[in-house]
């Protein structure tokens, strides 16, 4: 099993996880379905959808990734509309198995994610500082 290194082992100041530790060896890979999100789910559960997401797009981009040690609770929750699978057949109980992100579903699910936050909007032109009024 892969292990993702970097990847956020779960959503900052809750119990929501993104990784697994080791492979369940004895059974085998969990299987990732594709679960119904209604729309009375609790914000927190939201959240943790749309922070998996950008971690997902930060960690990957449009690239297709492995699954690896990604969960598969947290994946099934954005499986078959913002991650589909990159590989036909595809296995879904298998470590190895290639998923990428839907850019366009994902955008219009979740657009927060693919937003520049304003800390990073700096444009360079305004780090050069002119001392000429201070003279």
């Amino acid at each position: 099993m892969l292990k993702h290194r970097g990847f956020p082992g779960r959503l900052p100041s809750t119990d929501y996880q993104f990784v697994i530790r080791r492979a369940n060896h004895k059974d085998g890979a969990a299987k990732i379905i594709r679960r119904e999100r209604y729309k009375d789910r609790a914000k927190a559960d939201l959240r943790a959808d749309e922070g998996f997401l950008k971690a997902l797009w930060d960690h990957f981009g449009e690239e297709p990734f492995e699954r690896g040690n990604l969960d598969a609770g947290r994946l099934s929750w954005l499986f078959g509309r913002e991650v589909v699978p990159a590989e036909d057949p595809f296995d879904p109980a298998s470590y190895d198995a290639m998923l990428k992100v839907d850019v366009a579903r994902a955008r219009a699910s979740f657009p927060a994610v693919f937003e520049q936050p304003a800390d990073d909007a700096w444009d360079d032109e305004d780090e050069d500082f002119d001392d000429e009024d201070d003279e």
